[in-house]
């Protein structure tokens, strides 16, 4: 039997392991538990959610590149009332921490969602989306904006019991200053690095590939972006990150928690290995047990610079 501990703490929240599946790649969780032990995970963040439904961007709306995937989904989602009518049952059937993502059009939206939201008992947090790239309002407006930034936690954290995790854009020159008007506003962790804005063109007819022109690129080509602005927060600041960006084994997981990541989301990996999840858990115990190691907690932040 393994002596090897694989919790961790996410400021007051405690995980089995650090292994949580990213909002936008497994829908509301009942795709995904068809390949993955959904009740051995970590976590499961669903997709955002808005206070109404949202049919998103026309098509084309993914794009694949050389390293990575072009996404322009444009937050498509049932909306909070049918979330809780109807996706809620199946989730409760799984002893797994449920995160909700919340995205929004105005601040009073983002305000409102947590406030329905936070009165059920089966959520266990909120990550609150400041920085999707593909959505005409919202999105980066606030996600490039300390002030609004900060605004957005103070309001959700006064209406919510539940801890709240502020899902930071990468898309800006010092992302530790975000952190830390999250962490002065009241919120409890950060999530780092939502998408890079990218686009992709054809050749041959000189149009763009996707409908919307630009789109969030995610998978492994931004995993170096995303370490640094890991490490970044880190350095700066105080608050519990929740590492997210080209994951695609567990050698990238131990590099998210050497630089200062308590846990990691998955995200482009589940699209292509969804059974990726559970066999990342095996192969982080095998390395704990290689090299002595008896809580995985403890490589957090252990970087030797």
């Amino acid at each position: 039997m393994s002596k090897v501990d694989l919790s961790v703490q996410v400021g007051p929240l405690k995980f089995r392991n650090p292994i949580m599946l990213a909002s936008g790649t497994v829908g509301y969780g009942n795709e995904i538990a068809e390949f993955t032990d959904l009740n051995k995970i970590g976590g499961i963040v669903t997709k955002s959610l808005s206070l109404k439904p949202r049919k998103g961007n026309p098509p084309q709306r993914i794009v694949e590149t050389p390293s990575g995937m072009l996404n322009a989904i444009g937050l498509a989602n049932v909306g909070v009332e049918q979330f809780l009518k109807e996706k809620i049952p199946f989730l409760k059937k799984y002893d797994v921490p449920l995160i909700c993502n919340i995205a929004a059009s105005t601040v009073e939206e983002y305000v409102e969602c947590t406030r329905i939201l936070t009165q059920e008992d089966s959520i266990t947090a909120f990550e609150i989306n400041v920085s999707c790239p593909n959505v005409k309002e919202g999105g980066l407006q606030f996600g490039n904006d300390v002030a609004a930034v900060a605004k957005i936690t103070e309001k959700v954290k006064s209406v919510s019991t539940k801890p709240i995790i502020i899902k930071l854009s990468p898309n800006v020159s010092y992302i530790s200053g975000f952190a830390k008007a999250v962490k002065e506003s009241g919120g409890d962790a950060v999530s780092a690095i939502n998408t890079l804005v990218g686009t992709s063109f054809n050749i041959f007819t000189k149009k763009p590939k996707i409908h919307n022109v630009n789109g969030g690129l995610s998978g492994p080509a931004i995993k170096p972006v995303a370490l640094a602005k890991v490490l970044e927060i880190r350095k700066e600041v105080d608050i519990p990150i929740i590492g997210i960006g080209g994951i695609m084994d567990w050698k990238d997981v131990i590099e998210f928690m050497i630089v200062g990541a308590s846990a990691i989301q998955l995200g482009t990996l589940n699209f292509i290995n969804p059974s990726a999840a559970g066999q990342i858990l095996t192969e982080l115990e095998n390395y704990c047990n290689n090299f002595g190691i008896t809580k995985l907690s403890d490589v957090t932040g252990s970087y030797i610079i």
